[in-house]
């Protein structure tokens, strides 16, 4: 079973294994791998619970402006194959 951790937890764990908790402890004691642990760590490190909601909101608005951004050279694409005449 695969389970999602809230940006709140994944900070909480980071902080007590900066506290000093071994690593291993806090993967088996709340069921995730070392390796997620590691990937958390080198995502979220350093940051507080708000940082890592903006990070998520900035990621999330990246996402639909490259979208956007995709959808408009598209339609540039296709109006400039028009104005050739060779539709």
């Amino acid at each position: 079973m695969k389970k999602r951790y809230t940006e709140e937890q994944i900070i909480g764990f980071l902080k007590q294994a900066a506290a000093g908790t071994p690593v291993k402890e806090l993967c088996r004691k709340h069921g995730f791998s070392d390796a997620s642990f590691y990937l958390w760590r080198r995502k979220f490190g350093g940051m507080d619970v708000p940082d890592a909601k903006r990070l998520k909101a900035l990621e999330a608005e990246n996402a639909r402006l490259k979208k956007l951004l995709a959808e408009s050279m598209l339609d540039n694409e296709a109006l400039r194959i028009v104005a050739r005449g060779k539709y």
